[in-house]
């Protein structure tokens, strides 16, 4: 039965949240899947809890994993007319809690790095190079794991480290041993020690659990063994608890997350109330039956897939599913698209297109740029990540030729050519190969100061803050954009070739599953058969395809956009100016990317230029250049315009 509430708390509520609302008393768990207004349905549960005398506001604690959450939902329960629920991260309560039972204040890092950076510096080459980022990501996921330094090499199983793991063991224990040695806390130890100090003393139990008498945890689905830990001995065997969550949408494994809590639930709190949330308020159903298709293969095992239903019949446009001969092919038309859509009023910022790392961004960086549109890159552009960052300086003090220059740098930087890796480590191999490409394609004529130049002016169009919205499939998540593009979806990218195991490709699927229903009304995905900023090698279409795919008769077949002057990537024009250049480079002895880039020869063919100023035009062609090959392409040119 529901108690009359004050207005507000159950207005304009669907009939499965106010299931969840109305459900006062634990244990319950709501399963809320993407876009099914969580926020609104627990901040209301939370205010129904007090409005109706079940619990007083300081009896209740209410927790999330970001302040920007917790902020979030402490302002929507104060314009409810609630603000005295205490709304807290784990951590930001666990240290008060720890203050509060120790009596201490210990100094808590804000950053591994002071730590591992030096520990790091001393590792044998190329393993110096590795990621800090990385490396403390590690740390974490044991940690969060209650793995210690002398339990990590068997722990760890077939995981793969940044590090080999002799390696990373022995930076793990020294990390552990000079952070004592200063007295100084990180965040896992903030966790572990107010855990030990609840479970170690029966008053200091019982004074957390005199103040707290009901608990909601928020985004469940990401707790790790440490989180949860925590949550058990905050609630000492009571059962007024609330999860929400969506395993569907657990993509953080690599610091310890697990969606087990969540999908566990119902078995260690027998008898409790399960409220699914299925309506979507973001996707059109156009959106939502890609993602359904997907879904089939995100539920546990003997359990039927949940189905998000879209709160508004209106119809949108059908998602698009292109494939392209190369990766030039797909940015080109990505850049064509965004200026479509912001013609037909999308603004720049409400389009993003998503990628598994970093370092995938570049190609499209440079292509958005040469269209003058502008753009940002949530974590960094290309020019701003470590890899450039430190390329460049080092080239600053460089002499000699480019390419030679530049091979230089990035062999003492520990570039791997075709080595596997993840985390930032990944994003920064990727960017060591992509700048060690524009090296060779540039053409010389301006030393390395005009290399450095050039890199500037290719990628300066980006501004802070506006623009099309490049970004990781992990950083999408909570965001929401009108159109979403989904590129490079082949095997080896997504799933990640690094995800070898059950476990690890499940994630693979859910990263997918999100950057889907990211998108309101446009959602595009794509891949190619080649590409240039990697090892070059035929690519296989991601596997997850054959499981969103609509009726074969439906999805474009090995599309090719069209360029302005309407030559494609299997034009006769560009046919004959790879010919071209193939001959050049036996005869000059060169690699063909020297002489010029397969993205130069496919613009040079739409393009179509009949002059020297108009071939200067063209990205990837300088002064030197056009003394080299100018007459030469520009007669190809000109002969097949005359034959067309």
């Amino acid at each position: 039965m529901v108690i009359p509430m004050p207005d507000g708390i159950f207005e304009g509520l669907n009939d499965e949240q106010v299931q969840a609302v109305a459900c006062v008393s634990g244990p319950v768990v709501i399963l809320a899947g993407a876009g099914s207004g969580k926020t609104t349905t627990v901040t209301r549960r939370i205010a129904h809890q007090v409005a109706g005398g079940t619990h007083r506001p300081e009896r209740i604690l209410a927790v999330t994993f970001t302040d920007k959450a917790a902020k979030e939902m402490g302002s929507r329960l104060a314009v409810l007319g609630f603000p005295g629920v205490r709304v807290k991260t784990f951590h930001a309560e666990a240290l008060a809690q720890y203050r509060a039972l120790s009596g201490r204040s210990d100094e808590i890092l804000p950053s591994k790095t002071p730590i591992l950076m030096p520990l790091t510096q001393r590792l044998p080459m190329p393993h110096r190079f590795v990621s800090v980022r990385d490396i403390a990501a590690e740390i974490e996921w044991a940690r969060n794991r209650r793995i210690a330094p002398e339990a990590y090499r068997e722990a760890i199983g077939d995981r793969v480290p940044p590090i080999p793991v002799d390696l990373m063991a022995g930076v793990y224990g020294s990390y552990e041993r000079r952070k004592r040695e200063r007295g100084l806390m990180d965040f896992e130890d903030l966790l572990d020690r107010t855990l030990d100090l609840i479970e170690g003393s029966d008053a200091a139990a019982a004074s957390i659990r005199d103040r707290y008498e009901a608990f909601s945890v928020d985004e469940y689905q990401d707790v790790n063994l440490l989180q949860q830990g925590l949550l058990d001995a905050w609630i000492g065997g009571r059962r007024d608890l609330c999860v929400v969550g969506d395993d569907y949408q657990s993509i953080f494994g690599f610091t310890g997350a697990t969606p087990r809590y969540l999908v566990e639930f119902a078995t260690r709190y027998p008898g409790c109330r399960v409220v699914n949330l299925r309506v979507n308020y973001r996707s059109t159903p156009e959106v939502l039956a890609i993602a359904n298709r997907l879904a089939v293969r995100l539920a546990p095992a003997g359990d039927p897939p949940r189905q998000l239903v879209a709160a508004a019949a209106n119809e949108g446009p059908a998602p698009t599913l292109r494939s392209f001969a190369t990766g030039a092919d797909e940015v080109d038309w990505i850049a064509g698209e965004t200026r479509r859509l912001h013609d037909g009023g999308s603004p720049w910022e409400e389009i993003a297109v998503l990628y598994r790392i970093n370092g995938r961004s570049e190609p499209l960086e440079q292509e958005l740029a040469r269209h003058r549109i502008p753009y940002q890159v949530a974590g960094a552009a290309f020019l701003r990540r470590p890899a450039a960052r430190a390329v460049l300086s080092a080239l600053r003090r460089a002499t000699g030729e480019v390419a030679e220059a530049v091979e230089a740098v990035v062999g003492r930087m520990g570039y791997r050519p075709g080595a596997e890796a993840s985390g930032d480590e990944a994003t920064r191999q990727a960017d060591l190969g992509r700048l060690l490409d524009l090296a060779h394609e540039y053409p010389g004529n301006g030393g390395i100061a005009g290399f450095v130049a050039d890199l500037v002016r290719r990628f300066a169009p980006e501004e802070e803050g506006r623009g099309v919205q490049i970004l990781t499939y992990h950083r999408s998540k909570g965001k929401e954009f009108d159109a979403v593009f989904l590129p490079r979806l082949e095997e080896r990218e997504l799933p990640f070739a690094l995800a070898k195991s059950p476990e690890e490709q499940a994630e693979e699927r859910r990263l997918l599953y999100v950057g889907i229903t990211r998108a309101r009304r446009h959602l595009f995905l794509s891949w190619a058969a080649t590409r240039d900023d990697g090892p070059r090698r035929r690519l296989a279409p991601s596997p997850f395809l054959n499981e969103i795919k609509p009726p074969a008769s439906t999805v474009p077949r090995a599309a090719t956009p069209v360029r302005p002057g309407g030559a494609g990537a299997s034009s006769p024009l560009l046919v004959a100016l790879k010919e071209w250049r193939r001959d050049e480079a036996k005869e000059r002895s060169l690699p063909a990317y020297v002489i010029f880039h397969d993205r130069t020869l496919v613009d040079i063919a739409g393009r179509r230029p009949t002059t020297i100023p108009e071939l200067l035009h063209v990205s990837g062609v300088g002064p030197a250049k056009v003394a080299n090959y100018g007459e030469a392409v520009l007669a190809i040119v000109k002969a097949h315009q005359a034959g067309a």
